[in-house]
């Protein structure tokens, strides 16, 4: 082989040593195989570098759809339509429809007047919700509140009273069975009590309910008697068998209503519509205290600063099992008061406790208080111990907010 250079020079090129004809060819082979492999993988990893945005967006877009979900109805159902189909209405006064019943609903909780979910996509019944107002969930249902009996002050014939009507019938039933007691409704078992609470505010008629719950490890429903009054006909009875059908669901549960005065006072002839209803919402609780409907392990406790003003039906014996006074302690309460409220402040030797309290008839309520406000005072005057004069302070202060507003609980009071 003759090869020319620039200078068109030719020279001999040492010759490299030839190779068989077969092997050179199984070599050329191997070394296109291996440049497709090459090729294959590159323009493998340009399609994915090309392709890794879309695919990143695309998947997000299904996250969110997956998260929003669809929108769905909400209706009652009326009737069933053989075994597959039901009549379901959107709302009062709405047309009725008849609407397949898909197999992912629960058929064990489909029952007529529950509410049921409607897919807007086929029309058609997909699931239950359940049937209790959102409104009563959010009542203060809570399991066996902390506060007990030694955190209640001047109130020992109080607690025996409230003891022998809630709490014996649930820890000790085989006392009133071997007394030969007959229970209300004649159930030795006492499953429904109802007592009322009633005298001055801040006397610790809430802290007393609570103190049984605790005391029995019931559940505690806390509902203030003004959140039944409801806009709408029929909303306030509604909620008040939505409450009892709770109570039943979280059995052993003391109901406790404060302030019934708000839908229990006198009815008179005159009534307005706002009136009419306040009195439909009483009706319904007069219905549920009654026990119609069987509630094992569920008390009723109801709390009011009037008594005078309730409807002698609701208080009448028979719908009442016991009325309990709860009045403002007297000197010997005040001071067992005073001493559960401060006995975790740092307090200087010489506390007169007497002077402290002595003058005016202090509610519990007044009396923590008293407590409170010393307590700021050192805090502002960068002292650790709370002093005689840091109380005297307080009471005068107290003393001065309760003569403005006679009818109002002290205002550290939860």
């Amino acid at each position: 082989m003759v090869k020319i250079d620039h200078n068109n020079q030719p020279h001999l090129i040492s010759l490299p040593k030839i190779c068989p004809k077969f092997r050179c060819k199984l070599r050329m082979l191997k070394l296109e195989r291996t440049k497709d492999w090459l090729l294959m993988e590159e323009e493998f990893l340009n399609n994915i570098k090309s392709n890794k945005s879309i695919s990143r967006d695309e998947f997000r877009l299904k996250l969110a759809n997956k998260m929003r979900g669809s929108t769905m109805a909400v209706a009652t159902l009326l009737e069933f339509v053989g075994d597959n189909h039901a009549i379901i209405t959107l709302g009062k006064g709405e047309s009725e429809w008849i609407v397949p019943i898909l197999s992912i609903a629960d058929r064990s909780k489909l029952k007529v007047n529950c509410n049921v979910l409607i897919s807007l996509r086929n029309f058609s019944v997909v699931g239950v919700i359940d049937d209790i107002d959102s409104k009563v969930l959010a009542m203060k249902l809570t399991k066996a509140p902390p506060e007990t009996f030694d955190d209640i002050g001047g109130m020992d014939e109080q607690i025996q009273e409230i003891k022998e009507a809630v709490e014996l019938p649930l820890t000790h039933p085989e006392y009133f069975e071997s007394l030969g007691i007959k229970a209300p409704k004649g159930n030795l078992k006492l499953e429904f009590f109802r007592v009322i609470l009633f005298g001055p505010p801040g006397t610790g008629k809430t802290l007393l309910a609570k103190a049984v719950a605790n005391s029995t490890s019931a559940s505690f429903l806390y509902v203030v008697a003004s959140e039944l009054v409801q806009k709408h006909i029929g909303e306030g009875a509604k909620l008040v068998r939505e409450l009892f059908k709770l109570a039943a669901e979280n059995s052993p549960t003391i109901i406790f209503i404060d302030e019934i005065d708000a839908i229990g006072v006198k009815r008179g002839n005159e009534e307005t519509g706002g009136e009419r209803e306040v009195q439909r919402t009483l009706l319904e609780l007069l219905n549920q205290l009654d026990g119609f409907d069987e509630k094992s392990g569920v008390r009723v406790i109801l709390a009011t600063n009037s008594i005078d003003r309730l409807d002698q039906a609701l208080i009448r014996p028979g719908r009442i099992d016991r009325k309990i006074e709860v009045p403002l302690p007297n000197n010997e309460g005040r001071r067992k008061i005073f001493e559960i409220h401060s006995q975790s402040m740092m307090k200087a030797e010489k506390i007169d406790v007497d002077s402290i309290l002595e003058g005016v008839e202090f509610s519990g309520a007044d009396i923590k208080s008293i407590c409170i406000e010393a307590g700021y005072r050192a805090l502002r005057d960068r002292r650790r111990e709370v002093t005689n004069d840091d109380f005297l302070k307080a009471k005068e202060q107290v003393a001065a907010s309760r003569k403005a507003n006679p009818d109002k609980e002290g205002k550290y009071i939860a």
